[in-house]
């Protein structure tokens, strides 16, 4: 009897898995396993909020496999370890995982292949599983990578995905697998009161419900900030808990006017991840470097986390941070832009926070986003500022994100609401609110100064 294990990373599903389709095709029994990464743990990623939703995503998982006869193997500590001890016991032959863009994924796994090629057994890995286009099946001529969106997004445009994989009807799990606790959400202090629930049986109900009638005003109304046509898919796609292809399919599919607009925003996903694959020190050094000498000021950047920056609009964005461990794209990129150059701080403190509640933070997209707002990325705009008030009205103009998440402000009209530091004194004395961090005009000249722009 043959055995393959089945690495799940970030793919926990079971629909159009390519990893878990071959494990099951080429073997008599397989070895679904998930390994609580020590070295994901040790560099500080395995955040709350992140650990939680993972804990549901195993859950289901585990679930939909035991449905079909079979059961998630969990393992925890070094990966490379955990997978080879748990080869040798059951004799596995080969190994499938999915390729990851990450400089820390792409060097687990050339350690895994070393390791395994060492016991005369074989790791494949698969593309496509996390993305729609693998990074680098689209290239430009005599480069590694596409450095601006717009080219890029007509090659992806015009490139097939790969076909879908059908479900597993049926998974046969050793017995020697022996796997530990699963853990569980109850498990996990510190996470976000609304934060939202895991699993790819609650990402396929979101899915099918984002394809109705709230992807149809996607086009018009995708950056306001409260109550926009929004999927809520992304954590969704950082698990993989949904297949990227699937979703892009279905999205076309359904005929709606939004449909392509959500798309190009799956397309920026594959971008950013092409752009770390060939890059992956991006993660943490800037993409395009522009000599920044950034400020120190500590104060500043705690008021930015929790939200009493004085500007109600980044307030608001930044509480339902904290809330969710989400917020809407639009919001990201003003509170960044806010962060880096309003304030001029370094945006490594600043993607450092999101990741620290980000229930999505994935490191292509977080690092550089944040590198797009900051001017040191792929932005082909790098000194354009989001300013906040201007932002404030016109995405949120009736002011009723701010009144949701600043609750101060709530009895508060417009213009009062996006601009509170313009009411007289006794009535500013009677809010429990901030005066502004700083003068929007003098932080843009600090900034364009800064980046010789004057």
């Amino acid at each position: 009897m043959t055995t393959e294990i089945c690495l799940f990373t970030a793919d926990l599903r079971l629909h159009d898995n390519p990893v878990l389709h071959a494990a099951v095709r080429g073997a008599d029994s397989v070895v679904p396993l998930f390994v609580y990464d020590r070295g994901v743990r040790d560099a500080g990623f395995a955040a709350p909020n992140r650990r939680a939703f993972l804990a549901d995503c195993l859950a289901d998982l585990d679930a939909g496999l035991r449905a079909r006869g079979g059961r998630l193997v969990v393992r925890e500590g070094e990966v490379v370890r955990e997978v080879c001890t748990l080869a040798r016991r059951t004799g596995a032959r080969a190994v499938h995982v999915a390729a990851g863009s990450s400089g820390y994924a792409q060097r687990r796994e050339e350690r895994l292949r070393a390791a395994l090629a060492e016991q005369d057994r074989l790791l494949h890995v698969h593309e496509a599983v996390t993305t729609v286009l693998p990074p680098g099946e689209v290239l430009p001529q005599g480069k590694d990578h596409f450095a601006v969106f717009t080219p890029y997004f007509r090659r992806w445009t015009a490139t097939a995905p790969r076909e879908t994989v059908p479900l597993p009807r049926s998974v046969h799990v050793p017995d020697s697998a022996v796997s530990h606790r699963l853990e569980d959400r109850a498990d996990v202090s510190g996470t976000s009161p609304g934060l939202a629930k895991g699993g790819e049986k609650e990402a396929r109900r979101r899915l099918t419900r984002w394809l109705g009638e709230p992807l149809d005003g996607y086009a018009e109304h995708a950056d306001e900030l409260d109550g926009a046509p929004t999927s809520r898919l992304s954590p969704h796609l950082h698990f993989g808990t949904l297949s990227p292809i699937e979703v892009a399919a279905r999205a076309r599919e359904s005929g709606s006017p939004g449909a392509e607009p959500f798309v190009r925003q799956v397309a920026w996903r594959d971008f950013n991840h092409q752009v770390l694959a060939a890059r992956p020190a991006a993660a943490h050094e800037d993409y395009r470097p522009r000599q920044d000498h950034w400020r120190r000021a500590e104060e500043e950047a705690e008021a930015w986390r929790a939200g009493r920056t004085g500007f109600p609009v980044v307030d608001a964005a930044m509480r339902q941070l904290r809330h969710e461990g989400w917020m809407p794209g639009r919001a990201r990129l003003l509170v960044a832009s806010f962060f880096s150059k309003t304030l001029y701080l370094d945006w490594r403190l600043g993607a450092r926070h999101f990741l620290d509640l980000l229930v999505d933070g994935d490191v292509a997209n977080n690092q550089l986003n944040w590198q797009w707002a900051a001017g040191t990325g792929t932005d082909t705009r790098p000194g354009r500022v989001l300013n906040p008030l201007t932002q404030s009205k016109r995405f949120d103009p009736d002011g009723s994100y701010v009144r949701r998440w600043v609750p101060e402000l709530g009895g508060l009209r417009r213009p009062a609401v996006h601009e509170p530091w313009r009411l007289s004194g006794a009535e500013r004395s009677r809010l429990d609110y901030p005066e502004p961090l700083v003068d929007l005009s003098e932080g843009l000249a600090r900034f364009r100064r800064a980046r010789g722009l004057e």
